[in-house]
């Protein structure tokens, strides 16, 4: 049985969001030292990420409430997210930057990710509270 999210919950998952993703993107355009490559390369890997984790979410979901979900968009999915992970460090690890700025990078990448996770289950849950499915 599923509870309906807390405002506290609700907004703490927004806030986690907006300020990972607000400092994902004050790393990117704020650093006059990166390329236009660089910031497109980081400005793709942080959509890719929100993307792939939702997707996760919403197929563990599924699959948890009886809906049907295909073994292969289950693992794309989870591949997604392992892609995304893997191309933030291999482009953190190869970047010319200080230590700091890089564990700002992952550090908002991180936050930015579970604030989308915890939006999108509070989203489900609340949807879940008013028409059962």
């Amino acid at each position: 049985m599923t509870q309906k999210p807390s405002f506290a919950f609700i907004a703490a998952s927004w806030i986690a969001f907006g300020t990972g993703l607000i400092g994902y993107f004050t790393g990117i355009f704020g650093n006059q030292n990166l390329q236009l490559s660089e910031k497109g390369y980081y400005f793709t890997v942080i959509m890719f990420g929100l993307f792939s984790v939702i997707s996760v979410q919403k197929s563990v979901r599924d699959k948890l409430e009886g809906i049907p979900v295909t073994d292969l968009y289950y693992g794309i999915s989870w591949f997604c997210t392992i892609l995304s992970i893997s191309l933030l460090v291999i482009g953190l690890w190869n970047a010319n930057m200080w230590g700091s700025e890089k564990g700002f990078f992952a550090f908002s990448f991180v936050l930015a990710l579970f604030g989308v996770i915890a939006i999108q289950k509070n989203t489900r849950d609340a949807i879940s509270k008013e028409k059962p499915f």
